[in-house]
């Protein structure tokens, strides 16, 4: 291995970077060429190329079954499937969500009236802390929306009890965590619905897409008609709607790429077990774990530093950058911190002390089928550097 020759501001007297080339965090994991190709061709024959296609129905089918749900219903994108259940389910008033999430949790709320509350995380799981939940309810709350971070489970038991306490609405923002399971159940069965990203970013993904999965029939079927402008059947519209519709080429796209699902997951296994070995021991960085009981893409790699790091998370960073290694501060500062939230919600910091701490340590590492062993060490030797100067 080439010696690392970097600081916490940038390389040494202009070295060259370790990586010629960017190493990023969420480069597209891609299943089979030829498979997916394969079914690109079928579509070209067919002439159909979208409108609820063969290719679709085939990958909602597939999901479904995957996840052991009854529905699935794919959407051209995760956002748009965050909204339109979100509309289906009634959802008025405030809606109870983390702050520690991607902005489109709250942005699918706002976007339509409806007002995002901020309620604290655990530091120890990142998820919705469920007494800080309880703080947030008011007689506006409709609902709670919940993310399961980096794909671990959310407190789902609890937070069903306090939706059903107070009579609300729960349903799951599961970008994060397809092919994750919550005490051996998939993640897709909770709630009265939940989301998912099939991004390029994610683990699994259908170059652009996402879906709503969900076990209720007349929720399944009003969202079907929402997302084809409220069309049943020819020229009779019975429901407002949009366009939310999955292309068939993303269905063939998430087809290949289900076929190689367990040997990506696998290789996430194998790299995240690598950057902790690597790091072990490294002052003020820790590895974030996930539970060898449940399944998980072990898709993000999450460090956290602290302060027995020599160097602050930002340095680490903007010294990682240097290195073209392009790592993240996920979600950093927190929705909370964003416009149009900031102004909408100036004093929210106060409420949400453990969101403002986990958002000054966090670190996303690039991971995924494109990484070697030897990248993982080199990086793991820069930030070992980064620790001790």
């Amino acid at each position: 291995m080439k010696a690392i020759r970097c600081n916490v501001d940038l390389a040494i007297n202009g070295a060259p970077p370790a990586f010629t080339e960017p190493v990023h965090v969420g480069r597209p994991n891609i299943g089979n060429r030829e498979a997916f190709l394969q079914r690109v061709n079928q579509i070209l024959d067919n002439q159909w190329l979208t409108n609820n296609g063969p290719m679709v129905q085939e990958f909602e089918n597939r999901i479904a079954k995957y996840l052991g749900v009854k529905h699935c219903v794919a959407m051209c994108n995760g956002t748009i499937a965050l909204e339109i259940a979100i509309r289906a389910l009634g959802l008025e008033g405030e809606v109870i969500v983390p702050s520690w999430t991607f902005v489109a949790t709250a942005h699918a709320l706002y976007w339509q009236g409806i007002t995002p509350v901020f309620a604290d995380i655990d530091p120890a799981t990142h998820n919705l802390d469920p007494d800080a939940v309880r703080r947030m309810i008011t007689p506006r709350t409709s609902g709670i929306i919940c993310v399961h971070l980096w794909g671990r489970p959310a407190p789902i038991a609890e937070l069903q009890a306090i939706a059903d306490e107070h009579g609300l609405k729960l349903m799951f923002d599961a970008a994060h965590a397809f092919g994750s399971t919550y005490k051996g159940q998939s993640i897709g069965r909770f709630g009265a619905c939940e989301v998912l990203s099939f991004h390029a970013t994610k683990a699994f993904n259908t170059m652009e897409g996402g879906a709503v999965v969900t076990n209720d029939n007349e929720l399944a079927e009003a969202m079907r008609l929402m997302r084809n402008f409220g069309f049943k059947g020819y020229d009779n519209i019975i429901h407002p709607g949009t366009n939310g519709k999955m292309i068939e080429v993303c269905a063939a796209m998430g087809l290949a790429n289900l076929d190689s699902v367990d040997e990506i997951f696998s290789i996430n296994r194998r790299n995240h077990a690598a950057y902790k070995q690597a790091l072990a021991g490294v002052p003020g960085i820790s590895v974030l774990d996930y539970d060898a009981t449940e399944r998980n893409s072990h898709h993000y790699i999450v460090i956290e530093i602290d302060e027995r790091c020599s160097a602050r998370r930002d340095e680490i960073v903007a010294a990682l950058h240097a290195e073209n290694i392009l790592a993240r501060k996920y979600f950093w500062p927190g929705c909370h911190k964003m416009k149009p939230y900031r102004d909408l919600f100036p004093h929210a910091e106060l409420l949400l002390e453990d969101t403002r701490t986990v958002a000054q340590r966090v670190v996303v590492l690039p991971n995924g089928t494109s990484l070697q062993l030897q990248d993982i060490t080199t990086i793991a030797a820069i930030l070992r550097v980064l620790a001790a100067q």
